[in-house]
C-alpha cells in the first residue's frame, strides 16, 4: 500500500545564509534553514529564535474587537450569562476554556455548549440558541465556528440575541458574513490584523487579552497572559496552523509555560500521557502526538464538553478521573482506527481497479465517524493519492476526505454538490453526508473529476530535504542550536538533512524484524573520525533491499536526535531515507 519515495532537496541560499551566519553569529546550516523560512537579517533571526510576549500584536488591530469587548464588558457588569458555543476538537474546546476563564476572572458568568459530533454535528444550532434565550442568555460568543451560520445568525437576530462570531474558517476574503454584532476573524475583508493564520483558540486568546488588558494591562502582560498561552499553544500546534509569526510566539511561549503546569487538569493529562515537563522540555511533537490525540479523543469517541471540565475543575480527583477517561477513549480510538485501516488495506490489496484510481474512495458499514478523517489521512500518507473514507450508517453515507498538493478536494466534491445533504471543507480536507444509495453515483463522478486532473501523474511520497549536512559535522553544540527552532510543526518543519557518501562501519543490526541500527561515518573521514549511531524505524526491508553490510557506501536522509538513555545516550541520527550512492 506504500507509494515510492522521491527525495527533493530544497533550494540553497549560499550567499544570503553566509551573510546571516556572519552577522548573527550562527552556524551556517542554521542560517540556511532560517533564510529558507524568510528570516534574512540578524534582527529577524534574534526575534525568531527568542520569542517574547512583546512580539504579540495589539488585539484591537483586529476588526470588530472594540465592539466585541464593549459588549462583553456590558454583560460582565450586568452579570448577564454569556453562552460560549464551541467545537469538539482541540481548537474548539481550548478556545472555550480560554474565554470562560477570562470572563469569570473579570467577574462575569460564562456557560458553554460543545456539540456532540455524532448527535449534533459541526456548527451553530438554532435549537441551542432558542434554549439559551429561554434560560435568560442574551449574548452568544462562538469560538472556532460560525462563519457559515447564516440561518442560525438570523435565528439569533429574531430572538434578540447579540451574537459575536470568533472563527478562523473563511473560504475567501470577499465572502458574505453572517449577521452579527461583531465578527473576529483576521481573514475577513477589511481586517488589518497582521497575523492571518491564527487558529480558533488564538482568536479567543486575543479577545481574552483585550478584555484583561483593559482591566489591568501590566498584570495581564506579566502574569495572566503567559498562563493563558498554555491552552493557546496546545491548540495552535494541534490545529496545524503555520508556526510562523505570532503563531510561533504563542506556541513557543506556551510550551515554556507548560513546564510549570498549575491546574489539576493539565497535571492529570500530563500524567496519563507519561510526560514530565519538569524533567524534560516539552516539544511541539509532545503536544501534537501525545497531548492533542487524548484531548481530541473526547470529541471523536464521546463528549467533548468533558475536556472543558478537565481544564476548568479545581478538584484533583475529578481531574484524574476525566484524564483517565480521555486515556481510555484514546485507546479505543486507536483500536477502532487500526481495525478499519486493516480492512481498507485489504480492500486496496485485493481490488486492483480501486487501488489504481487517481482518487481513492473507500466505504465501509459502521466505521466510527469519529475516525474516518484520520483514516483518510493514513491512506494519503501511504498511497500518496487523495482519499475519501466513507462510513455507511442507517442509509446515510458520511464521508471525510484528505488531499495532496495540486488536487483541491473541496473543488472535487463541489462538482457533485447536488448529491449531498451537507458538505464543507477546504482544499486539503472535506466532510460530507449523502443518502447511501447515491454513493455509487458519487464514486463515478469523483472518478471522472480526478482522472481529468491527475491522469498521468505518478503517485509518490515526496521527502523534502532541507539542507546537506555531512554526519561528521554533527556536534552537541550544533544540536543545541537547532533546538532553538522549536516548536516545530506545520510551516516550521523539523529539519531533514542529507549526508552523501556515508560508509556503514559495522554489520547492520535488525531490531524486531522491522527496524535497523547502523554505525555510520562520512566516507572522506571514515578512517579518522568517530562513527555516528543511527536508527531507521521500519527501514529493515530497505536496508535488505540495498544489501547493506559493513563497508557499504550510501546516501542517507536523516533527522538529528538526542538519545536520553542513561547507558548509551547522546547525539544520534534517525534515518528517514536510504538511497543508492549519488554520482
Amino acid at each position: 500500500m506504500s507509494a515510492p519515495q522521491r527525495w527533493v532537496l530544497a533550494e540553497a541560499h549560499p550567499e544570503q545564509s553566509a551573510v546571516l551566519a556572519a552577522e548573527a553569529r550562527l552556524p551556517a546550516v542554521l542560517a540556511e534553514l532560517l533564510v529558507a523560512r524568510g528570516v534574512t537579517t540578524a534582527g529577524e533571526a534574534f526575534a525568531f529564535l527568542n520569542p517574547e510576549v512583546s512580539q504579540l500584536h495589539d488585539p484591537f488591530r483586529m476588526r470588530g474587537m472594540q465592539a466585541a469587548v464593549e459588549r462583553v464588558e456590558t454583560a460582565i457588569a450586568r452579570r448577564e450569562p454569556v453562552l460560549l458555543y464551541g467545537d469538539y476538537d482541540v481548537d474548539g474546546t481550548t478556545a472555550v476554556v480560554l474565554l470562560k476563564t477570562a470572563i469569570e476572572m473579570l467577574g462575569g458568568v460564562a456557560r458553554f455548549h460543545v456539540p456532540h459530533r455524532l448527535r449534533e454535528g459541526y456548527g451553530l444550532q438554532s435549537r441551542v440558541l432558542e434554549s439559551a434565550y429561554a434560560e435568560g442568555v442574551r449574548l452568544i460568543i462562538t469560538v472556532d465556528t460560525g462563519m457559515r451560520a447564516f440561518a442560525e445568525a438570523e435565528t439569533a437576530r429574531r430572538l434578540g440575541l447579540d451574537l459575536i462570531l470568533t472563527d478562523h474558517h473563511l473560504a475567501q476574503a470577499g465572502d458574505e458574513l453572517p449577521c452579527a454584532l461583531a465578527v473576529l476573524n483576521p481573514n475577513q475583508h477589511g481586517c488589518g490584523y497582521p497575523e492571518k493564520s491564527l487558529c480558533g483558540a488564538a482568536i479567543a486568546l486575543k479577545l481574552a487579552q483585550a478584555l484583561l488588558e483593559r482591566r489591568d494591562r501590566e498584570r495581564t502582560r506579566d502574569k495572566t497572559l503567559p498562563s493563558f498561552l498554555k491552552m493557546a499553544a496546545i491548540a495552535t500546534i494541534a490545529d496545524a496552523v503555520p508556526l510562523r509569526g505570532e503563531n510561533r510566539v504563542i506556541a513557543a511561549l506556551g510550551l515554556r509555560e507548560l513546564r510549570r503546569p498549575v491546574g489539576p487538569g493539565l497535571r492529570a493529562l500530563f500524567a496519563v500521557a507519561a510526560l514530565d515537563p519538569a524533567a524534560k522540555q516539552l516539544t511541539g511533537y509532545d503536544v501534537a502526538f501525545r497531548l492533542a490525540p487524548r484531548i481530541n479523543a473526547a470529541g471523536r469517541m464521546d463528549v467533548a464538553s468533558e475536556v472543558v471540565e478537565l481544564f476548568s475543575t479545581r478538584d484533583p480527583a475529578r481531574a484524574r478521573h476525566l484524564a483517565v477517561k480521555l486515556e481510555r477513549l484514546n485507546r479505543e480510538r486507536r483500536e477502532t482506527e487500526e481495525l478499519a485501516l486493516k480492512a481498507i488495506e485489504e480492500r486496496l490489496a485485493n481490488d486492483a481497479e480501486l487501488a489504481g484510481d487517481c482518487l481513492l474512495v473507500v466505504d465501509g458499514e459502521g466505521w466510527h465517524r469519529g475516525v474516518i478523517g484520520i483514516l483518510a489521512s493514513r491512506v494519503v500518507e501511504r498511497c500518496a493519492k487523495p482519499a475519501i473514507v466513507v462510513s455507511v450508517e442507517d442509509g446515510v453515507a458520511y464521508g471525510s476526505g484528505r488531499s495532496v498538493d495540486g488536487f483541491p478536494m473541496l473543488e472535487a466534491i463541489e462538482s457533485c454538490a447536488g448529491l449531498f445533504t451537507r458538505f464543507g471543507g477546504h482544499a486539503f480536507a472535506v466532510g460530507f453526508a449523502l443518502p447511501a444509495d447515491s454513493l455509487p453515483e458519487l464514486k463515478r463522478r469523483l472518478r471522472e473529476h480526478a482522472n481529468a486532473r491527475l491522469a498521468g501523474r505518478a503517485a509518490e511520497r515526496v521527502l523534502k530535504i532541507h539542507a546537506e549536512l555531512p554526519v561528521d559535522r554533527i556536534t552537541p553544540v550544533l544540536a543545541g542550536w537547532l533546538k532553538k527552532l522549536e516548536p516545530l510543526g506545520h510551516g516550521n518543519p523539523e529539519p531533514i538533512f542529507v549526508a552523501k557518501r556515508v560508509k556503514v562501519m559495522s554489520a547492520p543490526r535488525i531490531m524486531r524484524e522491522r527496524h535497523v541500527r547502523l554505525e555510520l561515518a562520512q566516507m572522506e573521514n571514515a578512517a579518522g573520525s568517530g562513527s555516528m549511531r543511527a536508527v531507521g524505524w521500519n527501514l529493515a526491508s530497505r536496508a535488505a533491499e540495498f544489501g547493506l553490510r559493513e563497508g557499504s557506501v550510501i546516501d542517507v536522509a536523516y533527522k538529528i536526535r538526542e538519545n536520553e538513555h542513561p547507558d548509551y545516550g547522546g547525539i544520534e541520527i534517525e534515518i528517514v531515507g536510504i538511497d543508492a550512492l549519488s554520482a
